[in-house]
């Protein structure tokens, strides 16, 4: 086969980056860049195929959003290699060009380390899979215990002067605020890397299983899709699907109030209808139970999590307040609006069950049964871990960023609250430093212009935003082993050929993509682009959505479309999961769909064979 070549990663950090994004460099760590030419490390750098990671970075990263990137690559990463040892599978290196996240499976080990991680291998994974339960329960207890930690961190206000009871009677603490702020962060930094070690305790081996169990699926039945083996493990409980379900279930409470709903039905923003509903009986026992579920379920973000402007439904209620009024139509239709998990679950069952029959060998039908039965198993934890780590625990940190920002701006370090996610995790110990010498000095002592930097930086990502870096730099190799590169990005070598592919096609002349048929089935309907949060909201009834990958914040739309196309994404990305519990034909991971689709083209979704047919261009 001929080699799948983009284009070379230190060439293409030289003369690609365009010039309005000057200073990007310096928002980062230096560890996450390509390194100059003459380097030991670049010769390993060219060696990896690196390619844009749009689920987690879907834009532009600012600074102090990148702690996310830096914790998961590390705990990911060791999972693989030093914790279950998984061959030949190694980690996911990071490196930022233009203030966008390149990623790429490590090539593989020499094949003595793999033989050695083999035999480590089978010694410690039966125990997970054995005792997952118990170990489930564990994580969500300890993992909860560490949320309500980050919360309690304290965020001391510089005041004027010490408070009397700070300084007698005997003994004196012997430390001030000055010291409470610079260990606040610190703590906080550390949680967050805690948290993220904790949450590749069990994924690793939940995709590595599914992985399996689909490999295996595929040589008992070539032929078989992605799509058919995905529907095998559909129907999982998960909290990643628990806030939509309490919206369904405020909704149903709404609806048996016909004041209630008369006034959550309307077109106004939801601090209005709260005002009206506070007015009527029912209207104050709907909003008691408005709050009672808020915490934890409202701590969803709007976008994926991974970025501090999305904000969650606790802050914007107008987003969960748009699902609500649109379930209550739905109610008014006589339509269902909740998920169908036992329909879903015995579809599922009897599916295996039809294939477990066409298996010959007793003893081959019973392997199967047991790596089917310990692929649900630790399926559970890729789709119930998403809204601790990514939702509950990313708000909370965000909440807590925000009161340290608010210090910061009381100290005249930074002119607006969120000026301190244009400074990475290593640069805010320096600015509240600052802050604090500058208290501890006295009167009128000034601290650096940070916030003239921080304006600065704000430009560098808007203008990254304007910008379309290639989808991929180096060589694709032959073959990708990584789990999560294969099952959760969707990235494997043909892949590799249709992004080539991209780079050069014209819009106009394209008439087919292929990716992963993630769900079955097949939609034909009207095209909706949907590139950001803020344009979701013009999703029609009856559409398509076409988008770079999805998250469980946009779970309600679901009900709304005909079907999905992403970007990226492989069978476990979370459009896939989604597309499978509302029974919805999916295609992920086609690569260029949101480049070749435009909104309001006649598309047809054939999620049986993964491609999307462009019927009749919009005019």
């Amino acid at each position: 086969m001929a080699e799948i070549r983009f284009p070379d990663p230190h060439e293409y950090v030289k003369t690609a980056i365009p010039p309005e994004l000057e200073g990007w460099e310096e928002m980062y760590p230096p560890h996450f860049l390509f390194c100059e030419e003459e380097e030991e490390r670049a010769k390993w750098e060219k060696r990896q195929f690196w390619y844009l990671d749009k689920i987690h970075a879907p834009d532009p990263m600012p600074p102090l959003d990148h702690i996310f990137q830096q914790a998961w690559q590390i705990a990911l990463s060791q999972h693989n290699t030093r914790v279950f040892c998984i061959p030949p599978a190694q980690g996911v290196a990071h490196r930022i060009v233009g203030c966008y996240q390149y990623i790429c499976a490590v090539e593989p080990p020499p094949e003595e380390i793999v033989q050695e991680k083999a035999e480590l291998f089978k010694e410690r994974v039966p125990y997970a899979v054995e005792h997952y339960d118990e170990i489930w329960e564990e994580w969500l207890s300890r993992f909860k215990e560490l949320g309500e930690e980050l919360k309690r961190v304290k965020i001391p206000e510089l005041p004027k002067y010490l408070p009397p009871e700070e300084v007698f009677p005997h003994p004196y603490r012997g430390y001030t605020q000055a010291y409470e702020l610079i260990e606040a962060f610190h703590h906080m930094v550390n949680l967050m890397y805690k948290g993220w070690q904790y949450h590749f305790n069990l994924l690793n081996l939940a995709y590595l299983y599914f992985l399996t169990f689909s490999d295996n699926m595929k040589k008992l039945f070539p032929g078989i899709s992605e799509s058919t083996i995905g529907k095998m493990v559909a129907g999982v409980e998960a909290y990643m699907f628990r806030p939509q379900e309490e919206l369904t279930s405020l909704a149903r409470l709404a609806f048996s109030e016909p004041r209630v709903k008369e006034i959550l039905m309307k077109d106004i923003p939801a601090e209005e209808k709260i005002k009206e509903l506070k007015k009527i009986p029912e209207g104050e026992v709907w909003l008691q139970r408005l709050e009672e579920v808020k915490d934890p379920w409202f701590y969803v973000s709007c976008g994926s999590g991974w970025y501090h402007y999305e904000g969650s439904w606790k802050d914007k209620l107008d987003l969960p307040f748009s699902y609500l009024k649109g379930y209550l139509e739905r109610l008014e239709r006589g339509e269902s609006i909740e998920r169908l998990m036992g329909h879903i679950q015995k579809e599922r069952e009897e599916l295996f069950q039809q294939y477990k029959a066409l298996v010959p060998n007793e003893e081959d039908r019973e392997s199967l049964e047991k790596l089917y039965r310990d692929s649900l198993t630790l399926y559970r934890f890729s789709e119930g871990h998403i809204f601790w780590v990514e939702h509950w625990f990313h708000t909370i940190w965000f909440d807590k960023v925000r009161e340290l920002g608010n210090v910061l701006v009381k100290a005249k370090v930074l002119k607006e609250v969120d000026d301190i996610f244009m400074f990475n995790r290593l640069e805010i110990p320096t600015l509240i430093e600052d802050a604090v010498t500058a208290w501890a000095l006295g009167e009128g002592v000034p601290t650096r212009d940070w916030a003239s930097k921080a304006k600065r930086r704000r430009e560098i990502l808007e203008a990254a935003k304007k910008w379309s870096p290639s989808p991929a730099l180096g060589v694709a190799p032959e073959v990708i082993a990584e789990p999560f590169t294969v099952m959760l990005w969707g990235i494997t070598t043909e892949k590799a050929e249709e992004w080539l592919k991209g780079l050069t096609v014209e819009r106009e002349k394209v008439e087919e993509i292929k990716g992963f048929p993630a769900s079955k089935g097949v939609a034909e309907g009207p095209a909706r682009v949907i590139k950001s949060l803020e344009e979701l909201e013009q999703l029609q009834e009856g559409e398509i959505l076409v988008c770079p990958s999805t998250n469980p914040s946009w779970a309600p739309v679901f009900a709304r479309i005909k079907a999905a196309v992403t970007d990226i994404g492989g069978v476990t990305c979370h459009a896939a999961i989604v597309a499978r519990e509302f029974g919805l034909p999916s295609v992920t991971g086609t690569g260029i769909a949101t480049q070749v689709i435009k909104t309001g083209d006649l598309i047809q979704v054939d999620g049986d064979n993964g491609v999307v047919r462009i019927i009749k261009r919009a005019s």
